[in-house]
């Protein structure tokens, strides 16, 4: 049996559709108020017999901060994938990043000890390797600097990194993995997703930095082949390509046949960018694209190395343009 936290999300949806067509036993940790059907939208992108996969789905309800829900959740279990975690740029989210990322895995690192889980799979992020403000090309052995340049994401990714690694010195196999920002069809209204249905609807501006990007059909194929391999307390980014965001916006304009003509945002709109997203987001009550955190670390250039995790699976990662393109199918058949 193999328990996923943060099944509803991108990643955990994706993992568990994974996970279900290679004919594992999955168990999936939720949420009272989680929202189930974007998992079998996920779904629906992939196969036609979406419906016979989810039915196969055993679900546990809980919480990574309620211990007893995820002892329950554990009972009988041999592999964990821990996908859950918040992403938010948002100051006011402070408290509540550290305390599902750093707390959360905690909590699950001590019950994996506790039950003997025969290997754990930790979702961290590139972010959690920091950033220094220069344009090197950062690896696992970059060490973490403390940093105006690293927002309050990153600081909660790397002290949860930091639980996972506690739980290999007391005896836990694990392998953590790194991606970069995560690309893919699944919720228009969150995360990722929401760049390209900004881009749909007509956005116009970019700024000029670069990023790291990887399929999230990738990282989930990594995830598995990691998890069944006899690889174990090491940490690996997952990564495809290192791409400008004037790129970026063009490849998903082109694809969803938008005009690709961006202008560059200046100080100035940038800055009244995130103010009119915080005030609209206070109104609508729903989470922010731009956050001055954001536009922050939009505006450098920040280069990720993927060579350890190609030598060590041998493995070919999608092109980024192919990505966009298989995503603004997607996006264009649901809208």
């Amino acid at each position: 049996m193999i328990l996923v936290t943060g099944s509803t999300g991108l990643l955990g949806s994706h993992l568990m559709y994974k996970l279900l067509s290679s004919g594992e036993k999955v168990r999936a940790l939720k949420r009272k108020q989680s929202n189930i059907e974007n998992i079998k939208k996920t779904f629906s992108y992939y196969s036609g017999d979406y419906e016979k996969l989810f039915k196969n789905i055993e679900w546990a309800e809980g919480d990574v901060l309620d211990i007893v829900s995820l002892e329950e959740a554990m009972e009988d279990v041999e592999y964990v994938y821990h996908c859950a975690g918040l992403v938010s740029f948002a100051p006011d989210d402070k408290e509540k990043l550290f305390k599902i990322n750093v707390k959360g895995t905690a909590n699950v690192v001590n019950t994996a000890l506790k039950y003997n889980i025969k290997k754990l799979c930790h979702v961290s992020s590139i972010a959690s390797l920091g950033r220094d403000g220069t344009k090197k090309i950062i690896t696992e052995k970059s060490v973490w600097n403390d940093s105006a340049n690293n927002t309050n994401y990153a600081v909660s990714k790397y002290n949860g990194e930091l639980e996972v690694w506690r739980g290999i010195q007391e005896g836990l196999k694990a392998v953590i993995v790194n991606p970069s920002i995560i690309l893919g069809a699944g919720n228009w209204d969150k995360g990722s997703s929401q760049l390209f249905l900004s881009i749909y609807k007509g956005q116009k501006y970019y700024l000029e930095g670069a990023n790291s990007y990887v399929d999230v059909r990738d990282l989930v194929d990594i995830m598995y082949l990691l998890m069944k391999s006899d690889i174990e307390n090491e940490r690996f980014i997952i990564s495809s390509e290192n791409v400008s965001y004037y790129d970026l916006f063009n490849m998903i304009a082109k694809s969803l046949g938008k005009k690709t003509h961006f202008r560059k945002a200046n100080f100035f709109i940038a800055e009244l960018a995130w103010r009119i997203e915080k005030l609209k987001c206070k109104i609508t009550n729903s989470q922010p694209l731009i956050t001055k955190e954001t536009i922050r670390t939009a505006k450098g250039s920040h280069y990720y190395s993927n060579e350890k995790i190609k030598k060590a699976l041998d493995y070919n990662f999608i092109p980024i343009n192919k990505s966009v393109e298989d995503i603004c199918k997607i996006l264009l058949k649901d809208k």
